[in-house]
């Protein structure tokens, strides 16, 4: 609501909270001349009822799915300099599933863009509120599907990542910390491709830059933060990604106890039966 007010909404599904807005012009005041008061206030009434419904209709347009006739958002927060945010929040035309969305209503000194940037200060800690609540649930969701071993989830760097090729993971769920890089090397004897994630503590062994046959020497083709490969490769596998924090109970559990990496997979599988190679004959070698 440019000039008047700001709305916006955290849209779910991502791995991280997306923010967007919408305008509208609030009507202006111009001159009638010899117009009565009365008349110009009936009018200025009205103008404002019309900016009410097309704001609400706005607002369902941006935020409800059509598809599934539900909220598209995690949240809305309301901003302007005037009341008018505060009377779109209570309207009959405002979307009443929209209504139950409104995490927050704040005054901002600005309109446009400084308005909108202002209005996201100001609701920092309420957004990672919604944060932390989405991630309890989350892990919340990956620790009951292992207290009842219904063989829909996997952990660990080695595991995740042959779960990950087969296409069976539908969430990953990466702890935004993990210290894990991601090696390509080639044995210099055979030149066979191996694949290894190290952390700090493993990548000063140098066996693990050695062939573990023949003691060949490994050479380093590509090291590259296993945190940017998943940001950069993970919709290649068709899941969804997640980076959690260890800053709630249930993400210091995920993080001390799973390695801080796992996933919710789409179907039951026997984690025991992987082999040790990928389809295209590369050889992973997860050193954890």
């Amino acid at each position: 609501m440019d000039g008047n007010g700001t709305l916006f909404g955290t849209l779910s599904g991502n791995t991280r909270e997306i923010l967007h807005k919408f305008s509208v012009d609030l009507p202006k005041k111009h001159g009638r001349g010899g117009q009565s008061a009365l008349r110009f206030a009936r009018l200025r009434m009205e103008k404002r009822h019309n900016y009410v419904r097309k704001t609400a209709e706005l607002a369902t347009q941006f935020y409800i799915n059509a598809a599934t006739s539900q909220p598209n958002v995690s949240g809305l927060i309301l901003a302007g300099s005037a009341d008018f945010k505060t009377e779109l929040s209570q309207s009959d035309m405002f979307d009443p599933r929209l209504q139950a969305k409104i995490l927050n209503v704040v005054d901002v000194s600005y309109g446009g863009e400084n308005g909108f940037n202002q209005a996201i200060e100001l609701s920092s800690e309420i957004l990672s509120n919604v944060k932390f609540i989405q991630e309890k649930r989350l892990i919340g969701k990956y620790f009951e599907e292992i207290s009842q071993d219904t063989g829909k989830y996997v952990f660990g760097v080695d595991d995740t990542l042959k779960t990950l090729e087969m296409g069976a993971v539908e969430i990953l769920i990466v702890w935004e910390n993990l210290d894990i890089n991601r090696y390509v090397l080639k044995n210099s004897t055979t030149g066979e491709i191996i694949i290894k994630h190290l952390n700090k503590e493993q990548e000063a062994d140098q066996s693990n830059f050695r062939a573990p046959v023949g003691s060949a020497e490994l050479e380093v083709q590509e090291k590259t933060s296993l945190l940017e490969w998943f940001a950069t490769e993970y919709k290649k596998f068709g899941c969804a990604l997640e980076f959690v924090t260890n800053k709630s109970q249930e993400g210091s559990q995920f993080c001390r106890g799973f390695g801080g990496i796992g996933g919710i997979l789409r179907y039951q599988l026997d984690i025991r039966s992987f082999d040790e190679f990928s389809d295209d004959g590369e050889v992973y070698d997860d050193s954890e």
